[in-house]
């Protein structure tokens, strides 16, 4: 029986376990020109035990981003500062892939640090709600939306920010095509309004997804690319009105590259992720949160029923920095403190106790 603690392929890799941890916003590029600091190489390198870590969203451009104080990969600043996390973890044994993640138009100007430069996205339709900056919360402004070029440039934007990943150490990259940014926007069918070759039925909504896929394929090798997606996922006030058929449709198109994984948020609709399973070719990971709550240690039984290769974890991660091996003999678990979640010191970041 195939376990949570046995290898497992990772597209050209070995993975030592099969738990990964989940890419989680936190927040604390604190370096100049959003670039990781020494608290965050500390951060991942307690981690190192993951069969792989997946980072936080990192944007690959200045217009991508999307939240206060997190990193980039596109400048040599940002390479050279993500050159001692990765290495930090290497020294650990750990596998590390750079997640990357455009926020399209969850962002605002505020965010950027530039004069000039506003949120970009499919149609002209704002998201509903607000966004926090530093400045406080600011209502989420209408995005400009992507004219022909400037998808070219988007796409391309990914693709360097993938070789710039593998110079900053990363072993691979995950693209970012869930919880509303901006893969899932091209995706969704109320931020998609294109009547173009960009939008209108699937295979138009899926199109941007596969090609910045191919894109990034063809920058690093296939076998260095994974991607997130979560089906079915109202959030940043995306709505999906046929995402089983676009989800099927996607992997399909996606099968031929021979990426490295598949990446599942499976809390909208639990019961399509076996779906998903059977359709895709190569290694599988599986999110099962539920909204409302976090991956249990229990989730681990989906590996031995074969529901998935891997299993992701957030919250268990971010408070359990030696989350393998407590998992494996079976706990006790830190509770995560998730008033420290967003920005801050190294409280609620690396200081919580291992078992040792």
């Amino acid at each position: 029986m195939t376990t949570a603690f046995d290898q497992v392929a990772v597209g050209r890799y070995t993975a030592r376990n099969r738990i990964v941890m989940a890419p989680m916003t936190r927040s604390r590029a604190y370096g100049p020109g959003a670039t990781p600091t020494d608290l965050m190489v500390t951060y991942y390198a307690q981690r190192a035990g993951a069969g792989l870590i997946i980072t936080e969203g990192t944007q690959p451009s200045a217009v991508g981003q999307g939240y206060p104080d997190t990193p980039g990969l596109h400048t040599p600043e940002q390479v050279a500062a993500w050159q001692k996390v990765t290495a930090a973890v290497h020294e650990r044994g750990g596998l590390i892939f750079a997640q990357l993640m455009h926020a399209g138009r969850i962002g605002h100007p505020d965010q950027y640090g530039q004069e000039g430069l506003t949120p970009v996205g499919v149609s002209p339709v704002a998201a509903a709600g607000t966004i926090y900056t530093h400045n406080g919360p600011r209502e989420l402004p209408t995005p400009v939306p992507l004219d022909e070029a400037g998808i070219r440039a988007t796409i391309a934007d990914f693709a360097a920010a993938a070789r710039n990943a593998i110079e900053a150490g990363f072993d691979g990259v995950e693209l970012h095509g869930a919880n509303g940014y901006l893969p899932h926007q091209f995706l969704s069918t109320n931020a998609n309004l294109r009547d173009d070759a960009w939008g209108g039925d699937v295979a138009g909504r899926i199109r941007f997804f596969v090609e910045v896929s191919t894109a990034l394929a063809d920058a690093v090798g296939a076998d260095r690319v994974g991607v997130r997606v979560s089906p079915g996922n109202a959030y940043n006030d995306i709505v999906e009105a046929d995402h089983r058929d676009t989800y099927l449709a996607l992997v399909d198109a996606l099968n031929p590259l021979g990426l490295a994984y598949l990446h599942v948020v499976a809390a909208a609709d639990p019961e399509f992720a076996p779906i998903l399973r059977g359709r895709w070719r190569s290694t599988f990971i599986l999110n099962p949160s539920k909204p409302g709550g976090y991956t249990s240690p229990e989730a681990l039984g989906l590996i031995e029923r074969n529901a998935a290769d891997l299993v992701s974890y957030a919250a268990l991660f971010l408070a359990n920095p030696d989350l393998p091996e407590r998992l494996r003999v079976g706990g006790p678990f830190n509770e995560p403190d998730l008033s420290k979640a967003f920005g801050g010191d190294h409280t609620g970041y690396t200081d919580y106790p291992t078992l040792s």
